[in-house]
């Protein structure tokens, strides 16, 4: 990677029944959490509250579990209530650690944070890194190929046939039906849909001129609260498309998107890859990982509709037991034992060597 700088809302609080049952199936993940508190016999006591991205929902169960077990008398509780709600409750100081699918922005970075020491910021860490899946539920379709620039005219409602003739150039082994498309948009701020739209507008800046935002910038189409929310409106309704993180596409159809001259499948290989070759986000505190996606790849063994979800946390807390609590759980969940877990758990693409190394450099730094 290039390291120089340069750019369902209910709470999981895992049982210690459900802990250990889960680390009966990955001893790996267990012994792990263990291993990043320094012994099996914790001395950890506490709780831990985040909030944040649902993509890291399925990785954040896994991880707290394997956590739980290795440290008895930790309860660790996260709230996928989306990026944007958990970086406000981690701004007014509600949650001790967010979870974002968009690092924080300069203006967030220029403000102040409830549970921060005084005259200190906070700062990203990647922890989680997965493609977004474009998924869809069409009649009568199994396979579909999209371009950037047809996916931005359907999201914006300008396409809104599926036998659209953009739509029909890219399939033509495909028998589309002449339905209306209803695509599904996240309702709530969401970095998921940041990632979507930043995707859109680099790739195809004719066909999307809307900034990148954590809130949807169309009204067509239908609104659907969280990941969940989305994946359940594409299932249920007819001749649907939405996107969301890759882990959650069960059984729904997924299109491929063009990338250079193919059309490519997701992989978690494929969105590491570009991760693997992104700049950093220029001007940031040293201990501030924020990544700047090459969305314009056209390397086909890459898949830039990406998302890096990262963990937001204090540089220096006001309450020290906090600062040790957040210091153990985000240094387990960014270890190569964690990250395993999430790839395992949520198929998840692994930091790089040269990242882990980066972000647990900057854990370490945590007080």
């Amino acid at each position: 990677m290039k390291l120089k700088r340069s750019a369902a809302p209910a709470v999981i609080a895992l049982s210690a029944a459900l802990a250990l049952s889960a680390c009966a199936s990955n001893e790996g993940g267990s012994s792990s959490a263990g291993a990043s508190t320094g012994s099996a016999e914790s001395s950890l006591t506490g709780t831990l509250t985040g909030i944040g991205a649902s993509s890291q929902g399925s990785a954040q169960e896994a991880w707290i579990a394997a956590f739980q077990t290795a440290n008895p008398d930790v309860t660790i509780n996260y709230d996928p209530q989306g990026s944007g709600a958990g970086r406000e409750a981690f701004i007014s100081g509600a949650a001790a650690f967010a979870g974002s699918d968009s690092a924080l922005n300069d203006e967030e970075l220029a403000g102040t944070f409830g549970t921060c020491a005084p005259d200190t910021k906070a700062i990203d860490l990647p922890v989680y890194i997965s493609p977004i899946a474009v998924v869809f539920n069409v009649e009568g379709v199994d396979e579909l190929n999209l371009d950037a620039t047809t996916l931005a005219n359907i999201f914006s409602g300008t396409i809104t046939t599926w036998n659209d003739p953009a739509i029909a150039a890219l399939n033509p082994n495909a028998t589309l039906p002449s339905g209306a498309i209803t695509a599904v948009h996240r309702s709530d701020d969401s970095g998921t849909t940041k990632n979507f739209t930043d995707y859109l507008g680099k790739v195809a800046p004719d066909a999307w001129a809307e900034k990148a935002a954590d809130t949807f910038p169309f009204q067509s189409g239908e609104g659907a609260q969280g990941t969940s929310g989305v994946i359940q409106a594409v299932t249920n309704g007819v001749n649907t498309i939405g996107y969301a993180d890759a882990s959650k596409a069960g059984d729904l159809g997924v299109a491929k998107i063009k990338v250079g001259d193919e059309f490519v499948e997701y992989t978690a290989e494929g969105a590491a890859a570009v991760v693997e070759g992104s700049p950093l986000v220029e001007g940031r505190e040293a201990n501030d990982i924020a990544i700047a996606l090459d969305r314009e790849t056209t390397d086909p063994t890459h898949y830039p509709l990406v998302l890096v979800s990262y963990a937001i946390v204090c540089q220096e807390y006001t309450d020290a037991e906090q600062a040790e609590l957040v210091k153990a759980y985000i240094g387990y969940i960014a270890s190569p034992e964690g990250q395993t877990v999430a790839a395992e758990s949520a198929g998840a693409a692994p930091l790089s060597s040269a990242l882990s190394d980066q972000v647990a450099a900057a854990i370490e730094t945590i007080k």
